[in-house]
């Protein structure tokens, strides 16, 4: 029976490694469809979007059968606990970078796009979805607690970037066009925020302990 369980709880383990690789790879794809105004690559974001809905979903049932049939022991119920709530922020980064894509769909290069530092802010959000995925394969508290730092990095590139924005629009810019660029910020914060909470499910995980913002 705990020959069993161990197979099930090493399954869940790969389920969320693979479902992690996809929003990673969600994350990346809608940053370069912005980056490169490649709005045919934002669609792969938008395909994966749909790929993480499904793996959330076998992982959400493969948990339950742990809880109800296995019984799991202190630890291990941790474990089973932590990746319910982790893939529910997984599903959500999914989400929110199939809406950035949406949004470069429809978005002209120029420059105001330009001058927005975006890129920064794009690669920061991927480092700290990667890094609190690899957190948790590693059981890496230490990264797990980088990755909660780094959530204040992104929030003052948001701050930064709606500044600029603002101001832009002040000036007489494209008012449209500012509004959704602070929309794909914000989504971007968003997708850190997510990392962040999955990097305090790794924690909980792993110590038993859970901060909060």
């Amino acid at each position: 029976m705990r020959n069993t369980f161990n197979e099930q709880m090493e399954q869940l383990n790969v389920e969320l490694i693979e479902m992690g690789a996809l929003c990673e790879e969600a994350i990346s794809a809608a940053a370069k469809a912005y980056l490169e105004a490649d709005a045919p690559l934002g669609q792969r974001a938008v395909a994966l979007e749909q790929e993480i809905d499904h793996k959330e979903r076998d992982i959400e049932s493969q948990c339950m059968k742990l809880l109800l049939r296995q019984q799991p022991v202190a630890g291990d119920l941790r474990t089973v606990s932590a990746a319910m709530r982790m893939i529910s922020d997984m599903e959500r980064i999914g989400d929110q970078a199939a809406d950035i894509a949406e949004i470069v769909r429809d978005m002209e290069d120029g420059p105001v796009k330009r001058q927005i530092p975006m890129n920064e802010m794009a690669l920061a959000a991927i480092r700290m979805v990667t890094d609190s995925v690899d957190s948790f394969v590693r059981r890496d508290v230490q990264l797990a607690h980088r990755v909660i730092a780094q959530d204040d990095q992104v929030d003052g590139l948001f701050l930064s970037i709606r500044r600029e924005l603002t101001g832009l629009i002040a000036r007489g810019e494209d008012g449209g066009l500012c509004l959704d660029l602070l929309m794909i910020a914000k989504y971007f914060e968003r997708i850190g925020d997510h990392a962040c909470n999955i990097a305090q499910w790794v924690e909980y995980a792993v110590t038993g302990e859970y901060e909060e913002d």
